[in-house]
């Protein structure tokens, strides 16, 4: 019996030394988590072109309707629908056996008139030679000059009436008014035209060069114009405005044109303002009536940066970067970034040169954390491709 109480003893002991030990040697310590490698590039500022991508739709630079201006049938088109054709090229013609009739008649008048114009002024000089002796009273004088002068208003009025006859003639062929591309025939041979009203025949366009016509939000004027007062920005002339054409299957035009018009007042139903750029259109690829993506480059801002999309984020309160600072820890920055330009942000407010912006990883960083910036690599996890001189790749840390 006393040797078991020995041995309960001695348990109890060693249970409360190992408890005893166990409390003096405190909690133990969490693992510490490895800083998040991120891909970082440098922020420098840089003059970034001011573009803004809109909607637009082309249209003629010139455009007439060919008309019948004489009454008659019409004999033949002469002109191939569809074709390009020059100004003063016979593209219709009308019968102009009538009108050569019409003519005939007043050019006979004409020639009546002239002889009994001959006829009176004969007779006027006649009288003239007589009266000066004393031989005719003054009443049969101003009766010979009076018939002398009514015969000459009448030849006047003859040539008037065979020159109008003339043009009407002229107007059987039917020409051109503009160079340009010729439409659709309205109207077929054996149809009378002209009749009661000047019937349309078909329409000329000239598209080389074409119209680009788009409207601008006057707001977004208004941002641009009170940038340029405070300088930070150089908007461009209105003829020296670059405008950029995407076609609707996305290919890029070629050749840009340039902004030529600015409307004076804003349209009171969307609150735009109209604007138009001119673009060359040598192989007639654009159309009027196309829709088409225009870019327009209004000027240059002074002092901006290119941000890669990957690295903007944004929360209710607005757009924002995480930076790593000189301590190695994660910061976050709120950012002015309104406008897009390709696969990048510009910004131009919020963030300095030689802040180091976090590209990829933005996941993995938060707030005051650590983080291990590496420079940011165009193959990395975003497959962001560089444009315009971005911002550059931060100098890895060694």
């Amino acid at each position: 019996m006393p040797s078991r109480l020995f041995r309960s003893a001695v348990v109890a002991a060693l249970v409360i030394a190992f408890i005893s030990g166990c409390g003096k040697s405190g909690p133990a310590q969490p693992a510490q988590m490895p800083a998040a490698e991120v891909g970082v590039v440098t922020a420098k500022a840089q003059a970034v072109p001011l573009t803004q991508d809109l909607v637009g739709r082309l249209s003629a630079t010139r455009s007439a309707d060919v008309r019948a201006r004489v009454a008659g049938v019409l004999q033949k088109r002469v002109y191939t629908e569809g074709s390009d054709v020059k100004e003063g090229q016979v593209l219709f013609e009308i019968d102009p056996a009538p009108l050569r009739a019409a003519y005939n008649a007043q050019a006979a008048n004409l020639v009546a008139a002239q002889a009994t114009y001959t006829n009176n002024h004969v007779a006027a000089e006649r009288t003239r030679s007589v009266a000066g002796k004393g031989l005719l009273s003054k009443t049969d004088l101003d009766n010979a000059q009076a018939a002398e002068r009514t015969a000459a208003a009448a030849v006047q009025q003859a040539q008037a009436n065979v020159d109008s006859a003339k043009i009407s003639l002229g107007y059987a062929s039917v020409t051109a008014p503009i160079s340009g591309r010729a439409g659709q025939q309205q109207v077929t041979e054996g149809a009378l035209v002209g009749q009661g009203d000047a019937t349309l025949l078909t329409t000329i366009s000239q598209i080389d060069p074409i119209y680009a016509n788009f409207s601008q939000a006057v707001g977004d004027l208004d941002q641009l114009r009170r940038a340029q007062s405070t300088g930070d920005i150089s908007l461009e002339q209105p003829n020296k405005a670059k405008v950029e054409l995407t076609l609707p299957d996305g290919t890029p035009y070629g050749q840009p044109g340039t902004l030529d018009f600015s409307d004076i007042a804003v349209d009171a139903a969307t609150g735009a303002v109209s604007l138009r750029g001119i673009v060359p259109n040598p192989d007639h690829i654009l159309l009027p009536g196309m829709y088409i993506s225009v870019r327009v480059t209004f000027g240059e801002l002074k002092h901006a940066y290119l941000v890669q999309q990957a690295a903007v984020l944004r929360d209710a309160k607005g757009p924002y970067v995480f930076v790593v600072g000189s301590d190695g820890k994660v910061a976050q920055k709120r950012i002015t970034a309104s406008t897009q330009q390709g696969e990048y942000w510009v910004v131009t407010d919020g963030i300095a040169d030689g802040d180091q912006i976090v590209v990829s990883g933005v996941q993995k960083v938060r707030p005051d954390a650590p983080a291990k910036a590496v420079p940011w690599s165009p193959n990395g996890d975003n497959n962001a491709k560089p444009q315009q001189a971005p911002a550059q790749p931060a100098a890895g840390k060694h």
